[in-house]
């Protein structure tokens, strides 16, 4: 079967590997010239004039991201070197806040709880009586219930210092308006998955070479095809009576989108106009793909690249990672040593999820944050990466497009249907699943 991957992000390049294993040619067209999608490098300059390979944003990986792992490894990512691994830690440049033990699930939360610096023993009595009451409900919650509202019974400090940095980071949604339910599944797989299940992955490579252009090379050994700098203008329906489709004007059997969402919607709704072939329940069930796709709320991701003027003789940092106290003026939720991670000396990243605000001000009030929080003074932008459309709001109740769109078409991303929020391994999960579904098996 000749299949045609529209994308190559880790989506896209987990849907090529699948097909691929299943014995299927395939061909994969990227709109830019780099692979990887949201998680790729960039190219930068520090203050000296020195390049430096930075990534689009800095992005954490869990040991529960079975899948991720698993591809990494297939096609030659040594995930040992590649990614610091480190217990569950959300801890204050002060000390302060929770650090895991390396013990199995539940050991690890209760004595990590139990331990955590800073909390009061009313503080930890109640989420110990909370992550109970979840557990024993089966980590299952009304629909409509959102972050906050789950964590009603939780101490303002609880808040402040676990759930709000751990939901934003996870769900890049405030715990106001986040998805209770799928809050819940990200605590059930990561905390309760097994033993390192929970650590942090922290990357030490850039994300480039993290996964997709390893899998890009992988593919090509194997006979696939790798398109880059090329933009798909439109798929359609093949002739009269046929089950598969054109893409531009190449013939394919079966497509799989893994673009964004709202190329992906843009793309189907040119193959519900291009072909008068394409009549009746097809035709409906693509208009209402995309309105789907289309309706998807967004938010932004900022990665503010920052380095000391000073370059320091060890690290800046207490640890690879730091959790910051966001607030007025304070945007950023996390800090990273990249020096730690093989970076540069005294490069940090500083993240701010659910990121509004223009450029100049965010990096105004960054340097301050450094400043009051780290004590750091004198550091330089080096960099600030905005993603606007980083993920999309992971909010209660979400109606989100299915996998399957028509017969012998598919889409993948972190956006479709599925138990996660906009994660890499939703991502690669998805694509994964791509070659799968009831629309492949029938073609096949």
């Amino acid at each position: 079967m000749k299949v045609a991957v529209i994308g190559a992000g880790w989506a896209g390049m987990a849907a090529a590997i699948a097909h691929t294993q299943a014995g299927h040619q395939i061909t994969v067209f990227e709109a830019a010239r780099t692979v990887g999608g949201r998680a790729r490098a960039v190219p930068g300059t520090l203050p000296d004039g020195s390049p430096v390979t930075l990534d689009n944003g800095q992005h954490i990986l869990i040991g529960a991201y079975a899948t991720s792992l698993r591809l990494m490894r297939l096609v030659g990512v040594d995930t040992d070197s590649a990614l610091l691994r480190l217990p569950l830690t959300l801890q204050f440049p002060d000390g302060q806040g929770l650090q895991l033990p390396d013990l199995p699930p539940p050991l690890d939360a209760l004595l990590g709880i139990a331990r955590a610096k800073g909390w009061h023993w009313r503080d930890k009595l109640a989420l110990l009586r909370t992550a109970t009451g979840w557990q024993l409900r089966g980590f299952r919650c009304a629909p409509q219930t959102s972050v906050a509202e789950l964590c009603a019974a939780l101490t303002p400090r609880l808040m402040a210092e676990f759930i709000d940095p751990l939901c934003v980071s996870a769900l890049n949604t405030p715990a106001c308006e986040a998805s209770g339910q799928v809050f819940l599944r990200v605590l059930q797989d990561s905390l309760f998955s097994g033993r390192g299940g929970s650590n942090l992955l922290l990357p030490r490579t850039d994300l480039g070479a993290l996964f997709a252009e390893a899998a890009g090379q992988w593919l090509q050994a194997q006979g696939g095809t790798l398109h880059s700098g090329y933009r798909v203008q439109r798929i359609a329906r093949g002739p009269a009576g046929s089950t598969g489709w054109r893409v531009d004007d190449a013939p394919f059997d079966a497509v799989v989108l893994a673009t964004t969402s709202t190329e992906a919607a843009r793309l189907v709704l040119t193959a519900h106009t291009a072909h008068s072939t394409l009549q009746g329940p097809e035709a409906v069930a693509l208009q209402a793909w995309a309105r789907k796709a289309q309706a998807l709320r967004f938010t932004a991701i900022a990665t503010v690249y920052a380095q000391t003027s000073a370059l320091p003789q060890g690290t800046v940092l207490s640890q690879p990672m730091l959790a910051l106290r966001p607030g007025a003026g304070q945007p950023a939720q996390f800090v990273f040593d990249r020096m730690q991670l093989g970076g540069p000396a005294g490069l940090l990243a500083f993240v701010v999820s659910a990121s509004e605000g223009d450029r100049a001000t965010l990096e105004r009030e960054v340097l301050q944050q450094a400043q009051d929080q780290l004590g750091l003074q004198g550091l330089r932008i080096v960099q600030t990466v905005v993603e606007k459309r980083a993920t999309f709001a992971c909010t209660p109740a979400l109606q989100r497009p299915p996998q399957t769109v028509a017969n012998g078409l598919c889409a993948c991303g972190d956006y479709v249907e599925g138990p996660y929020p906009a994660t890499l391994e939703g991502a690669v999960l998805s694509g994964t699943a791509a070659a799968g579904t009831p629309v492949a098996a029938t073609m096949a």
